[in-house]
């Protein structure tokens, strides 16, 4: 099982970026993926799940209405959409397998996620 995170970076409050999330591995339609976020000093943040078993990925409140989870079935991959980023966002942000294949009620428990990136760095200045 391989997550590979890309499309981190530095960019101003108020902006956009958009992460990727490769996966290899594992059947794709059979684990729901997570984006999880660690800000400096801080404990890991669940940010987004989605799965194919979803109807739409579930957003942690904090994002809402920001940020936004696709996954490409013929890609194998999940992107994340960031907008109107705000220096809160700073963090590192991790993809993530949870490999029960839903994101269900509990989908922001952290310890759900068995396999995981390594994390692709988000900066957002004020």
């Amino acid at each position: 099982v391989q997550l590979v995170e890309s499309g981190g970076g530095l960019v101003q409050a108020g902006g956009s970026l958009r992460l990727s999330c490769a996966t290899s591995g594992f059947a794709f339609d059979d684990y729901a993926i997570g984006w999880i976020r660690q800000a400096p000093g801080k404990e890991r943040e669940w940010v987004s799940c989605s799965s194919s078993r979803n109807v739409k990925p579930l957003d942690a409140a904090s994002v809402m209405g920001r940020f936004t989870t696709h996954r490409d079935r013929a890609k194998n991959t999940v992107s994340l959409q960031m907008n109107n980023l705000k220096p809160e966002d700073t963090a590192v942000y991790y993809c993530a397998a949870d490999t029960r294949g839903s994101c269900g009620a509990y989908a922001w428990r952290i310890t759900n996620y068995k396999f995981w990136g390594q994390g692709t760095q988000v900066t957002v200045s004020s």
